[in-house]
């Protein structure tokens, strides 16, 4: 039998791992700091309960299937429509609810640079508020998580349904068609406006009115100044009440990102932004970064109707998601991932296998102060043992043989510097501290 897997789908050795790791902690430190909490869902869920929420290019790519009991279940999606079921069945959850969740999702996508079929989503999401503060600060996180992790070149694009709805009405497409229109124009970046065009033409939803104020559109979005294209938006919803509310919205997520010294450079208003999910309600984000192109990091959105769905009571909600993959992607590809450096901070060597047991006990002491300690068990020459820890990468090995022993000291060896010394065994803690603590 040939080993493989599936295509799309990928195993994660040790170095790959030490950086999803460091990432997803860096990730969580930033939610927890900014109030929200974890949670975490089965990653299988009963089919109905996934169907007929994102639209029919969502549905074609949920994997779902049979179980020995002949019900529909599937492999979750995203973790936006888990965490609206939890919510409906916990109604008794505190509101505002603010809450984390880093875990994997499935989709039968075309496997490319980027994408995958089962990836690692890092979401956040606030529930039981209308306030636009709540998306305003969505942003900031954003911007925060992604200048923690040394991104530079990055913009994050901002729209609202509203603005987008109210546009499409004023341009004479009625409100049924909609979500054809918004799934058309999701399509922009990968199509260009000609494609655009193809498209809503086939759908019968092109007319030269539409024609026009799209090409318009598309060609003044990208307004320099933020207030320039709050005013530009402003003027295409003219006449429609709930346009106007999409852009007293995005006037509250700009006073946040001002507020909270959020770079002006790393944001835009964009008319051009739709995200194809069908359950948005009001502002809608997603992140982008100039250099190298890999389509967006984040994206998110408020959807205050969703959660209704499952609960004769509905709650407003608003999120965004991180998709892990792609900044681990950017990261290698800049330079910026971690070092090969292994977790283990020390090795000890076995000199003799007769100081085997004082060797376990010196592991337990190192391990028991914090510090990440791995014993050789083979009886191998001690220039094969201090090959294993530099292929590692392991900074320190220590060597206990009969003199050091006898002594109640311990030779360690720097496998950075090449340095060498001997210190006694109840220093070993302080001594490890302060040259682990070292640039």
């Amino acid at each position: 039998m040939e080993p493989q897997i599936p295509k799309g789908f990928r195993d994660f050795l040790p170095e790959r791992m030490r950086l999803r790791k460091r990432l997803i902690a860096k990730m969580t430190d930033i939610f927890e700091r900014f109030g929200f909490e974890p949670l975490d869902t089965p990653c299988l869920e009963y089919a109905e309960t996934l169907l007929g929420k994102y639209g029919e290019e969502g549905d074609r790519l949920i994997y779902k299937f049979q179980d020995r009991g002949e019900r529909m279940v599937a492999l979750r999606y995203d973790l936006t429509i888990p965490l609206s079921r939890v919510v409906a069945m916990h109604p008794e959850i505190i509101k505002p609810f603010k809450r984390y969740h880093i875990a994997p999702v499935w989709r039968a996508d075309k496997p490319q640079k980027g994408r995958f079929r089962e990836f690692y989503q890092c979401d956040i999401d606030i529930i039981g508020t209308t306030s636009s503060y709540a998306d305003g600060e969505l942003l900031v996180i954003t911007y925060t998580v992604l200048k923690e992790l040394g991104f530079k070149n990055f913009i994050i694009r901002i729209n609202n349904r509203k603005i987008l709805n109210a546009f499409a009405v004023n341009n004479g497409i009625g409100e049924e068609r909609l979500p054809d229109f918004l799934r058309s124009l999701d399509k922009l970046d990968k199509t260009g406006l000609e494609g655009v065009f193809a498209e809503l033409t086939e759908k019968g939803l092109m007319n030269d009115q539409l024609r026009t104020s799209l090409t318009a559109m598309t060609g003044d979005s990208a307004a320099a100044d933020h207030n320039e294209s709050l005013a530009l938006l402003d003027s295409i919803v003219m006449g429609h009440e709930a346009g106007r509310q999409g852009v007293a919205e995005l006037r509250i997520l700009h006073e946040t990102l001002q507020a909270s010294n959020v770079d002006p450079a790393c944001y835009r208003f964009d008319f051009t932004l739709a995200r194809g999910l069908d359950y948005y309600t009001g502002p809608i984000f997603e992140t982008i970064v100039t250099e190298p192109k890999i389509g967006s990091i984040t994206g998110g959105g408020r959807y205050d109707n969703l959660i209704g769905l499952f609960s004769k009571e509905t709650f407003p909600a608003t999120g965004t998601s991180f998709g892990l993959e792609r900044l681990i992607t950017i990261m290698e590809e800049l330079g910026s991932a971690e070092s090969k450096q292994s977790l283990t901070q020390v090795l000890i060597t076995q000199f003799d296998p007769q100081l085997m047991p004082h060797n376990l006990r010196i592991a337990g002491m190192l391990r028991d102060a914090g510090i990440n300690t791995e014993v050789y068990f083979s009886q191998d020459k001690l220039k094969k043992q201090l090959t294993y820890a530099s292929h590692k990468a392991i900074p320190f090995v220590a060597i206990l043989g009969p003199d050091e022993h006898r002594d109640g000291k311990i030779t360690v060896k720097n496998m950075t510097t090449g340095n060498q010394e001997t210190i006694l065994q109840y220093d070993m803690e302080s001594w490890f501290r302060t040259q682990l603590l070292q640039p």
